[in-house]
């Protein structure tokens, strides 16, 4: 799991193990899309997160499972566009789905992400839940991670014990 560390060159964001600095507060866009049958329109939320860019929000949180990558990846498009901010600048985080979650599934499941939001990496992938093969899928991001593909790796919705038991054999944790 990613040890954070406070910081006082930049007291807005956490330092990863890895060295990379993740912004301590983050857009969040779980939401049912139109898509979906229900809920908001693809245009809405690439709206709401050019805004949340727009006022100063650097971390934006979208997975497969929320279908917003696309409008993700079009909002950050727009903010460099039309407000000139840089792509380094925006940390975007995605999570793989549990059906998605084996070696080769996980590898076909952030192509797709890359695909569906048009950006060329993401700051952040992550293990959506602990369900399936979790080794598997780890040992996949881990390869993504060491050939440069994504910034930072890690879990979401594990408890502790789970994460420690599933990740112990991880080469990249850092003490």
């Amino acid at each position: 799991m990613p040890k954070t560390t406070p910081n006082t060159t930049h007291p807005h964001t956490l330092l990863l193990r890895n060295g990379v600095r993740i912004p301590a507060l983050g857009f969040g866009t779980f939401q049912p899309s139109a898509s979906a049958g229900e809920g908001i329109s693809d245009e809405t939320a690439e709206d709401a997160v050019f805004e949340a860019l727009k006022v100063g929000y650097r971390l934006i949180d979208t997975a497969a499972f929320y279908q917003t990558e696309g409008a993700v990846g079009r909002a950050v498009r727009r903010a460099q566009d039309e407000l000139g901010i840089a792509r380094e600048e925006i940390f975007v985080t995605s999570k793989l789905w549990v059906t998605d979650t084996t070696y080769d599934g996980a590898l076909r499941a952030y192509d797709r992400s890359l695909e569906r939001s048009g950006l060329d990496y993401l700051d952040l992938y992550l293990i959506h839940n602990p369900m399936h093969d979790v080794f598997g899928a780890w040992r996949a991001l881990t390869e993504l991670y060491t050939a440069g593909r994504v910034k930072s790796i890690g879990v979401s919705n594990f408890r502790v014990l789970g994460s420690r038991t599933s990740l112990c054999s991880a080469r990249l944790l850092r003490t």
